[in-house]
């Protein structure tokens, strides 16, 4: 269906990814409307809120797709989008993101091969409709500018593994972009805590108010709900905030868990700020807003795992260092993991690391965890192919790792050690890939995070020769070379 879209004159990925999503969605509200028509015909009743009319029904999946190509695309074109931009009434988030909706595909060649392709999905799977989902958001990356919005999926399940979400979290991606965040917490609860979720409270928890998404993008609005709905999650709380300029009253301490990869963008107006953020930290950098924003979004004893650039670890201005103290001092501070420079390439070669911490609002930072990922799993240069065999890669592998798989793939290490970071961790030396720093080590050096500034190096001795024997292997090697000389000046003659 890439091919096909592709070939028919839509290049650009987020369009195609929008095109194949209205597409499913169509399919699947007459996929619904089956339903609560069985459900109708078994108990004898009426249907209930139902999407299609007598006056509509030539707009359902299963009888547009039956018609000729050229009726099917002004069909679809000149009644099923209006029908679709209209159907704001209805109770998944999607559809509120659908007002937008814009029929982009130039051909009924084009539209017939989607609708045939799609017809072969078994989209009824979740699994299926997941996977396809991703394998689409996968093409962002070759999107340029766009692949910003996608952080790399193995370290995300690194990111959820590490935070272990329950299913009584309300978990919160103030930057959500695709959802990447919001999936993968969403795929690990259903895993980890499958029968908790079979009871009905924790049921519509998980389906209505446990997942929490904002972005400004309607285009990323869109993808994501689509994403979180191919996931079987039917009302998730994906909706459109400019983050770090509106106010954040209505959501102060709200959460239970945030994940989140914030953009990078450099500096803001002033003007355009929150000014309850501006109160917290002063400055213009979105990086320092956004962790500014998380703590007032979390409830005390909430838990946050963000990446940061370096600089925010190490830089030196009033706004750097207050809101590292401030974490330190005032919250808790439990652990960084510096990434690799390659982690976001090709479209980003910044350096990064994650921060993990809890809101306290009364200290409780004793010491800080640090562990430096040197490979994780792929390749570090523009390509990112991947360094060993799929069930070898991410951060619980299908198979155990020796010690030449963990040069090429950290991951699995940092799950393990993070989980003994209260006992054994706490014994290891600097000198180590992981160690632990005493919160006042950290006071002493003004609130610097950076990794190397606490790692000690170990220095490889040698063997050590004589000092006679080398000055007799430089004359050795004197008198060589002024042999040769000689050879070369008598050729030379």
């Amino acid at each position: 269906m890439w091919d096909a879209f592709w070939s028919g004159g839509i290049s650009n990925p987020l369009e195609v990814i929008e095109q194949i999503t209205y597409l499913m969605f169509i399919k699947r509200l007459d996929g619904i409307q089956t339903t609560k028509e069985h459900k109708a015909n078994r108990t004898g009743g009426e249907v209930d809120s139902p999407i299609y009319s007598a006056d509509t029904k030539d707009l359902r999946w299963s009888v547009f797709t039956e018609k000729q190509p050229d009726q099917m695309y002004e069909i679809v074109a000149n009644e099923v989008f209006p029908q679709l931009r209209g159907l704001g009434g209805e109770k998944s988030t999607y559809s509120q993101h659908m007002k937008d909706a814009r029929f982009t595909i130039p051909t009924p060649n084009l539209l017939t091969k989607a609708v045939d392709i799609l017809d072969e999905l078994p989209l009824d799977q979740g699994d299926v409709k997941g996977d396809l989902y991703e394998y689409m958001l996968s093409k962002i990356a070759t999107a340029g500018q766009n692949g910003q919005f996608r952080t790399p999926r193995h370290i995300i399940q690194l990111m959820v593994e590490m935070m272990n979400p329950s299913p009584r979290d309300e978990i919160c991606d103030p930057a959500c972009g695709t959802a990447g965040f919001l999936v993968a917490a969403a795929e690990y609860v259903q895993r980890e805590h499958y029968d908790a979720l079979l009871e009905r409270n924790q049921q519509l928890h998980f389906h209505n108010s446990m997942f929490h998404g904002f972005d400004f993008d309607s285009t990323m609005l869109r993808i994501a709900s689509m994403n979180m709905l191919l996931h079987e999650i039917e009302e998730p709380d994906i909706r459109y905030r400019d983050s770090l300029a509106q106010n954040v009253a209505d959501e102060t301490e709200k959460y239970s868990l945030i994940l989140a990869n914030p953009p990078f963008a450099g500096s803001l107006d002033y003007e355009t700020t929150a000014e309850d953020l501006l109160q917290v930290v002063k400055t213009k950098k979105t990086e320092l807003l956004f962790l500014a924003l998380f703590l007032r979004l979390l409830k005390p004893g909430g838990r946050a795992a963000v990446i940061v650039p370096d600089g925010v670890l190490f830089g030196s201005s009033k706004a750097h260092v207050g809101l590292r103290k401030m974490l330190v001092e005032n919250h808790r501070l439990d652990a960084i993991v510096k990434l690799p420079s390659g982690v976001f390439k090709p479209y980003a070669g910044v350096s990064t690391a994650i921060v993990f911490f809890t809101k306290t609002n009364a200290g409780g930072t004793d010491n800080v965890w640090f562990y430096e990922v040197t490979a994780d799993g792929y390749s570090l240069d523009d390509k990112r192919t991947p360094l060993l065999s799929e069930e070898k890669l991410g951060p619980r592998p299908n198979v155990a790792l020796d010690e030449a798989d963990h040069e090429k793939n950290n991951l699995p290490d940092v799950l393990a050690r993070w989980a003994r970071r209260g006992n054994s961790e706490l014994e290891r030396p600097r000198t180590a890939q992981s160690f632990t720093v005493v919160k006042a080590d950290i006071v002493s050096q003004n609130y610097d995070l950076s990794l190397n500034r606490y790692k000690e190096i170990v220095h490889d001795e040698g063997e050590h020769r004589p000092p006679l024997d080398i000055i007799a292997d430089l004359e050795s090697l004197e008198s060589e070379i002024q042999s040769g000389l000689s050879i070369l000046k008598a050729a030379i003659r």
